[in-house]
């Protein structure tokens, strides 16, 4: 079966959220039956030999990749949520946030348990800020970084780079901008 171009289903908006940039938009894959399962069974075959126990994915578009993709893995999911949104005792990791400013995750104490494999996902991949706050956390809880995976990656603002240099991991990016 030819895999369907993802490409299609991603909105540019230019000048948004400020004037020279340009929004990639998943909404329209999203709400595409197709393109929405092609890209979450895409890194299903990514993940299925990293023995993964448990997907994170940080607020809230890391919700969208994170939550079906746990479900058709039949493991977990562990939100990374913003500062404050979470009832019981969390670690927490700040980070920059791509246009100025600066922003904390935090994941509750006991949804990580050591040594548990997880794969931090995300729509799409920027400076790579939120990610590698995702990562510490998980890695403070005793949890072991399998991989990250998302929908897109925009290469002029080198996330990779700083996620590698976090230590090498498992790395997939469906569509590259």
């Amino acid at each position: 079966m030819n895999k369907i171009d993802l490409h299609d289903y991603v909105a540019s908006v230019k000048d948004y959220p400020e004037e020279g940039v340009i929004f990639r938009d998943i909404s329209p894959l999203m709400g595409n039956g197709e393109a929405y399962k092609e890209s979450i069974d895409q890194i299903v075959d990514f993940a299925k030999d990293l023995n993964v126990d448990l997907i994170a994915g940080p607020e809230s578009r890391g919700f969208i990749v994170g939550s079906p993709l746990a479900y058709a893995m039949g493991i977990g999911f562990v939100p990374a949520r913003k500062m404050g949104k979470l009832p019981r005792k969390a670690v927490s990791a700040s980070y920059t946030l791509e246009y100025g400013g600066v922003n904390e995750l935090e994941i509750h104490e006991d949804a990580i348990k050591p040594g548990q494999r997880v794969l931090i996902v995300d729509d799409l991949l920027a400076t790579g800020g939120t990610i590698n706050a995702t990562r510490k956390i998980v890695e403070e809880l005793g949890g072991v970084v399998a991989g990250v995976a998302f929908i897109i990656e925009l290469k002029d603002l080198h996330g990779r780079d700083k996620i590698m240099q976090a230590g090498q991991v498992p790395f997939l990016a469906l569509m590259e901008y």
